[in-house]
């Protein structure tokens, strides 16, 4: 009887799977390369180190997620370009006629040239937004959120790029 509940334990998955797939990762089979660009930094406030961590949080990931080979040639059949575009503040909640909270906001332009195929070239907009108390700077909001930031952006990023949905 024992036994017989473990197989059927184990049995659970297997059916599972057959009836549902995921499709979070889709890349055509004759995409083999990509070449993920330094991002460029075109807000008005730059904050110096987004870009390069950016940059490589998006590396990383395409190489921990996909079967792609990095590679620095300007031939990659998947050529990836991003900027940011916007880096700013606002006030995103008043208590007592004062600011209590802000708003930081960072958007990325993609662009995506894909080698093999130019109708499947992709230009999206990345987005996060993350509230942090007013009585923080930015500066030390920043410290505490630049985790959260690169982690969304990154996600972002990714899923525009390699997500079908």
């Amino acid at each position: 009887m024992k036994l017989l509940h473990i197989f059927i334990v184990a049995l659970i998955p297997v059916v599972f799977t057959q009836c549902y797939t995921f499709k979070d990762v889709s890349i055509p089979q004759e995409i083999q390369t990509v070449r993920v660009n330094i991002f460029e930094n075109r807000a008005r406030y730059v904050n110096p180190q987004l870009a390069p961590q950016l940059t490589e949080r998006l590396r990383q990931k395409i190489n921990n997620q996909t079967r792609l080979k990095q590679t620095e040639d300007s031939d990659a059949d998947y050529d990836i370009y991003c900027k940011i575009t916007n880096y700013s503040v606002s006030t995103s909640g008043i208590s007592n006629q004062q600011s209590a909270s802000n708003r930081l906001t960072v958007n990325v332009q993609i662009a995506v040239k894909n080698n093999k195929n130019a109708k499947e070239n992709i230009d999206a907009t990345a987005q996060t937004q993350i509230d942090f108390a007013a009585s923080l700077s930015l500066q030390q909001a920043e410290a505490n959120l630049m985790e959260d930031i690169l982690r969304n952006l990154t996600d972002e990023i990714f899923n525009r790029i390699f997500s079908k949905w």
